[in-house]
């Protein structure tokens, strides 16, 4: 066989193996929307799930979601962009900084229900925090430090050499060569992981289940104080989000129309996790094209 016919035939593989991926992708998202979607609407995003009767939805198991998401970020991503920063730009090549490198490599590899049992010892237990969605915020930037960190470093070593050593032979500093030229170049890539992570922190169950608890207590949406217990910006107050409240219907399923609801929350879960991929991929584009001006 002679090398074009070798040539066509892995390119045929290659394109048959993708192609099956593909398939089974969308024939999973695919049944996941028919049977879920017809189950969705505003009555059941915001009413309050019940645990014996039907009728119920998924207002504050959404909430509960975006408002860990919001929080973890909000953690998370400071130190991981002073993390990526300082191994980009700054850190020596060293046994120190390997073992750093290391470290952060084992992080992103654990499973998730291993860093939901390391939460729940370290702050539900030892810290006395209790099941709350603080617990479940530091349990997820754990779960999330290691792969923002190491998207932020990729992204800064992707900018090229000539970008630094112009903004050194300007004369610029260091640090506001970084923060003036290197962070506005790699920041398309830093937006595209962060939108990537959100979506992976959405759909997080198992170190939520140990953390952030498996209730949803009811809350006062006029109230607003964050030291009320009623309040839904209490940091210290058990938090049901969607993924952990699908498991907990699929796994005791004591209302009615169990199947329904989990079904319907299974559906927003998906459309969720498809607009956080579809939006990384608009914000990259769109701020690659207006940093570097090209068209």
């Amino acid at each position: 066989m002679n090398t074009k016919k070798v040539n066509k035939l892995a390119l045929g593989v290659i394109k048959l193996i993708a192609g099956i991926v593909v398939l089974i992708l969308a024939f999973l998202i695919g049944r996941i929307l028919l049977n879920g979607l017809p189950h969705v609407s505003w009555h059941f995003l915001t009413t309050p799930s019940r645990s014996f009767t039907a009728g119920g939805g998924i207002g504050i198991q959404l909430f509960n979601s975006f408002y860990l998401l919001v929080l973890t970020l909000l953690i998370s991503f400071p130190l991981s962009l002073g993390a990526g920063i300082y191994l980009a730009e700054y850190a020596p090549k060293n046994r120190v900084t390997e073992t750093v490198r290391m470290a952060i490599e084992v992080l992103s590899s654990l499973p998730s229900v291993v860093v939901g049992l390391f939460g729940f010892l370290l702050f539900v237990v030892q810290f006395k925090m209790g099941f709350s969605i603080i617990s479940g915020a530091i349990a997820l930037t754990f779960f999330n430090l290691p792969l923002l960190t190491r998207n932020v470093e990729d992204s800064l070593n992707n900018v090229p050499k000539l970008q630094r050593e112009a903004g050194l032979a300007l004369g610029l500093s260091k640090w506001h060569t970084v923060t003036k030229i290197i962070l506005p170049e790699a920041l398309p890539g830093i937006i595209t992981g962060i939108v990537l992570c959100a979506g992976r922190v959405f759909g997080e169950a198992a170190a939520l289940i140990y953390t952030a608890g498996q209730s949803a207590t009811n809350i006062d949406f006029m109230n607003w104080n964050p030291f009320s217990e009623s309040s839904p910006l209490n940091l210290f107050r058990p938090a049901e989000t969607l993924a952990v409240h699908i498991w907990k219907i699929n796994s005791e399923g004591i209302m009615p129309d169990a199947e329904q609801i989990s079904a319907g929350a299974s559906a927003v879960l998906i459309v969720a996790v498809l607009i956080f991929n579809l939006s990384a991929r608009y914000l990259g584009n769109r701020l690659y094209k207006r940093l570097t001006a090209s068209k």
